[in-house]
C-alpha cells in the first residue's frame, strides 16, 4: 500500500525563500535517489509554516528512509527551522499523482 510522509516545520521568521532553496538544492536529490520514493509536494504560508509531503511505495521503504538518510538531510535545514519537524505517517486511500500507479 502507498504510504505518505507528512513533514510539519515551523519556519524562523524571513527564512521561506532559504528553506525553498535549501529543499531544492539538496533534500530532493536525495529524497529521488531513496527507494520507494514516488513524489514530493512541498506546502508554505504566510505564517512561516511548511509541510512537506512526500509519497512511497510503501510503508518499508518509507521507514528506512526515515532511519537512514532522513537524520542527515534534516540537519541541512536547522538554520531554517524554529523547531524540530513534526512527522505524521499515513497510508494513501485515494490519489490522482501519475507517479502512484
Amino acid at each position: 500500500m502507498k504510504t505518505t510522509r507528512n513533514l510539519h516545520i515551523q519556519l524562523k521568521d524571513g527564512k521561506q525563500k532559504e528553506f525553498i532553496q535549501l529543499f531544492e538544492s539538496q533534500i530532493l536529490p536525495v529524497m529521488k535517489q531513496q527507494t520507494g520514493f514516488r513524489d514530493e509536494l512541498t506546502l508554505v504560508d504566510h505564517n512561516n509554516r511548511a509541510v512537506v509531503i512526500s509519497l512511497w511505495d510503501d510503508r518499508k521503504n518509507a521507514e528506512a528512509y526515515q532511519s537512514s538518510a532522513y537524520p542527515r538531510l534534516i540537519e541541512k535545514l536547522t538554520p531554517v527551522m524554529q523547531s524540530p519537524p513534526r512527522v505524521e505517517t499515513f497510508d494513501v486511500a485515494t490519489t490522482t499523482l501519475a507517479a502512484a500507479a
